[in-house]
């Protein structure tokens, strides 16, 4: 028999009403001192400049399975100067391979999120991006753009870049604009106060969804990969549907962390349901 929960005021209606399928929470308790140290640092970088990079945390081994995975996924070259028209972009990956699900909820990542962001944020979209020779630079923007909210504010998402392959100022490195986060609503389309992240293969560059930044001109020989991930509150609506593009078998082989983020939980009190339960309430058995 369901325990029955007694309402006082609205305030309760902000904590986890859930029985069985409680909020992810991230285990802090086997979290060792250093990597605290570590996120801990990265996040005044982060709220300092709008991005932080971290180097070579992906070994050569992950990142040619990484390579060889995806690379045979891509298709053709993107369908505006936005999306890059010498730019191959693979949507819909988790779906189509399992290469980037640790990359996802990889702990220096999720250890910035839990300080942005409420419990159950979301992931709101997967890409891998190949920028090839002779691509020109994409228009500067921020991530959160579309939820129309005036500037300044704080952030409603944020995104990584994983440097699949280095990063280099030739080959197409992203630039950012350092401290744009705290603009107003200003149109930027100057890039002189811009600079490349170059970065080794390996590493990812971490920042606000209220940070201007852009993909760079690739002026080299050679294609630069890259895989993303972009995160937003809970309460807001992600830019993939997970929904409709995961299949039962993929719910069942991502880890719960990444399930959580595709929108299998709860913001509570109600938001996420599904008949009036518990979204994980609708996968196989060995799911739940």
């Amino acid at each position: 028999m369901t325990k029955t929960k007694n309402i006082e005021s609205i305030v309760d209606l902000q904590h986890d009403l859930a029985n069985k399928h409680k909020a992810f929470q991230s285990d802090n308790n086997n979290v060792s001192d250093s990597l605290k140290a570590q996120i801990a640092k990265d996040f005044d970088e982060l709220q300092k400049n709008g991005f932080v990079i971290i180097t070579n945390l992906l070994s050569e081994s992950e990142l040619n399975a990484i390579r060889n995975a995806t690379l045979p996924l891509l298709g053709d070259a993107g369908r505006n100067n936005f999306e890059g028209v010498m730019t191959q972009r693979l949507y819909s990956v988790l779906e189509k391979t399992r290469v980037i699900d640790s990359l996802a909820v990889h702990p220096r990542i999720t250890g910035l999120l839990d300080k942005l962001f409420q419990p159950n944020y979301l992931l709101s979209q997967a890409q891998m991006i190949n920028i090839l020779p002779g691509e020109a630079a994409q228009p500067l923007h921020y991530d959160d753009g579309f939820y129309p909210v005036p500037r300044p504010r704080e952030p409603f998402g944020a995104a990584s870049i994983w440097a699949i392959d280095e990063f280099t100022e030739e080959n197409g490195a992203t630039v950012f604009i350092p401290k744009s986060h705290m603009f107003g609503q200003e149109i930027i389309t100057d890039r002189s106060t811009t600079i490349p992240l170059v970065m080794p293969a390996g590493s990812v560059v971490f920042f606000l969804g209220t940070t201007w930044h852009g993909g760079g001109a690739n002026h080299s020989q050679h294609s630069r990969l890259a895989a993303t991930c972009q995160y937003c509150e809970p309460w807001l609506r992600p830019q993939e549907n997970f929904f409709l593009e995961l299949s039962q078998k993929t719910l069942q082989e991502i880890p719960q962390q990444l399930l959580s983020m595709v929108g299998y939980s709860i913001h509570p009190p109600f938001m996420g349901m599904v008949n009036g339960m518990h979204p994980k309430r609708t996968l196989s058995d060995s799911k739940k």
